[in-house]
């Protein structure tokens, strides 16, 4: 179950990013904190953001996007500019790419075999939350 999230929680993680997430990404996690969507290509598991308010919301996000990403960073193909936000359990990402100095609310499909990145949605929004 997917808790809530707080503007300053958010906020923390856009800080450690040094960058501000889509606008329909930010509002979605602060309504529910990870938990799972689908697209026509898959089912997936929403990484949360790390919530530190409490012992059981920092425990429930303790595989938050910074971390997730970091772990998809040892893979040699993953791109450099992007955001780990989902997976859905046999090594492939759903990701935000960085361009600009933010990131952008395309949300694309990283296959992890290939490193080849496909488009899942114009938005963040058209992605089916479950």
């Amino acid at each position: 179950m997917a808790f809530d999230l707080a503007e300053a929680q958010l906020q923390l993680t856009e800080q450690a990013l040094a960058c501000r997430l889509p606008s329909d990404y930010r509002e979605a996690m602060k309504q529910a904190n990870g938990g799972e969507a689908e697209t026509a290509e898959d089912e997936w598991e929403l990484y949360p953001i790390k919530d530190t308010t409490d012992k059981k919301r920092l425990s429930r996000s303790c595989h938050h996007i910074l971390h997730e990403t970091a772990v998809c960073q040892r893979y040699g193909n993953f791109p450099t500019d992007a955001l780990a936000i989902a997976h859905n359990g046999f090594g492939d990402q759903m990701v935000l790419l960085k361009a600009h100095g933010q990131y952008q609310d395309t949300v694309y499909l990283w296959r992890h075999e290939t490193g080849e990145l496909q488009q899942l949605a114009e938005r963040f929004s058209e992605i089916d939350r479950l």
